[in-house]
């Protein structure tokens, strides 16, 4: 995985695994699910996200601080 790319495991509605995928693309987040899927995650899954997300946001916020 590359800097600003986090994959977190999930399942899809029939138990496959899958993953959701978040990245930033310039100032924007991207969220990418399993391709015509439901992501189904567990209780440790959504904090995976949530902290990808967290982090996503950070990395978007320091590619708009100006550099010296």
């Amino acid at each position: 995985m590359s800097r600003g790319e986090w994959s977190i495991g999930c399942r899809d509605l029939a138990g496959r695994r899958r993953d959701v995928t978040v990245f930033v693309s310039h100032d924007k987040v991207v969220l990418v699910a399993p391709p015509g899927e439901a992501a189904v995650l567990g209780p440790l899954d959504v904090g995976r996200l949530r902290a990808a997300l967290r982090d996503a946001v950070v990395a978007t916020a320091d590619d708009d601080t100006p550099e010296s």
